[in-house]
């Protein structure tokens, strides 16, 4: 079966990043599955290479998340075009794989089932364009009721959707009653990620020292809140505690971040760059809690995020700032502890008794390996993934399977 598999951000493991595309596409591949991913990349013309038997289309359309809205927009608008027009140079597959976020990307699913009678299955990892209408990014009333419009209309027509959380899957059968969902979370990479000893060669690196640590890795933009993490950054170091936190990554609102902590003169966090994957795995090695926080926008509880899983695979405890999917596997789990804004004082006293109470922490590390082991490995998500698209192939590997996904 021939799949051409539509990601316009496709990262792979040594570039770091949502990587969530590239173990998907290569478990279909060992499988057995004929799998063509089109993608966008910063070049200067066309390029194609295979990557661990997938081959992979880069078009010439550049994206960063410092891109203003209009120019996003663009890069959306000629991602799909040239996606068009490299469709119908290709082989013809049996089925269009599209993920998004952006949206947009759905234009290409409507334009194969209609012009190439080919089938789509629509995978959502975000509810757009609810999220930048909650953030405020969307406010004209008609691309508010257009982009819903489009949304409807993108599920509607698809062979099938894929959710990323329970809470994206409830949304879709409102949206769609009739349409098939199947819920594959983000997945944790257990070959890429595991617990390790805070190496003294690596606290040196990083210039460190090993003392009780708070580490974020991930996107560092307006919705993910990482300035929470700075004021419990500030008043650990008002209350002279010897903590230390490492913020790891790139994006829109890294300078701001960056900004506040020189204000405050927080001598106790740190910026690191990021990096492939085995990097993020060094600097969770040396956390003794990872921090996981979004905005408090009800959309933004159903996110499935990268992070999150990558901090399970590393057997680390857990911190979140917002309450949703996340917030209840950590509370059901007993995998950490909560730190909303209303609840600031609470977390930090939780803190200081875990500190000084190490079995606990080391038995939510415990906590957290056992369930990335268990039920959110990346082999149980390529099953089900082959499940959606063949049944019949995929139910073997998925058959008996304890699922916690409660949607």
């Amino acid at each position: 079966m021939k799949i051409i598999y539509i990601h316009q951000y496709f990262r792979t493991p040594s570039e770091g990043g949502a990587v969530r595309s590239y173990h998907l596409a290569k478990g279909l591949v060992d499988a057995g599955f004929d799998v063509e991913i089109i993608t966008g990349g910063s070049q200067r013309g066309y390029d194609q290479c295979w990557i661990d038997g997938i081959r992979v289309h880069y078009l010439p359309v550049a994206y960063d998340q410092n891109f203003g809205f209009f120019r996003r927009t663009l890069a959306f608008l000629f991602f799909i075009k040239k996606a068009k027009k490299l469709i119908r140079k290709l082989p013809r597959p049996n089925l269009l794989y599209i993920t998004s976020t952006p949206l947009t990307t759905g234009l290409l699913g409507l334009w194969a089932k209609k012009r190439l009678a080919i089938p789509y299955i629509f995978e959502v990892r975000d509810l757009w364009p609810q999220a930048p209408i909650e953030v405020g990014v969307i406010k004209n009333p008609l691309l508010k009721r257009f982009l819903i419009s489009l949304e409807r209309k993108i599920y509607q027509q698809a062979l099938k959707l894929v959710a990323l959380s329970p809470g994206i899957a409830e949304h879709l059968r409102k949206v769609c009653p009739d349409r098939q969902v199947a819920v594959i979370p983000n997945f944790s990479d257990l070959d890429r990620f595991f617990p390790m000893e805070k190496k003294p060669d690596l606290l040196q690196k990083y210039g460190l020292k090993r003392s009780f640590t708070i580490a974020y890795t991930g996107a560092l933009g307006k919705v993910n809140a990482v300035e929470e993490l700075l004021e419990v950054a500030e008043t650990a170091q008002q209350t002279n505690k010897n903590w230390q936190f490492l913020i790891m990554g790139e994006g829109s609102h890294k300078a701001l971040l960056q900004r506040i902590s020189s204000q405050k003169s927080l001598s106790n966090v740190h910026f690191l760059p990021f990096g492939s994957k085995e990097k993020v795995n060094e600097v969770l090695s040396l956390a003794d809690f990872a921090w996981i926080s979004f905005a408090h926008l009800p959309v933004l509880k159903t996110n499935s995020p990268n992070k999150f899983f990558d901090a399970l695979a590393a057997g680390k405890a857990i911190i979140v700032n917002h309450k949703g999917w996340v917030y209840d596997l950590v509370k059901t789990h007993q995998l950490g502890v909560s730190c909303s804004p209303s609840s600031m004082n609470g977390c930090i006293e939780n803190l200081e008794r875990i500190e000084k109470h190490p079995e606990e922490l080391f038995i939510m590390g415990k906590n957290s390996r056992r369930l990335a082991e268990q039920y959110f490995n990346k082999e149980l998500a390529v099953a089900r993934l082959i499940n959606l698209i063949e049944p019949t192939k995929g139910s073997q590997n998925a058959s008996g399977e304890k699922d916690i996904l409660t949607a």
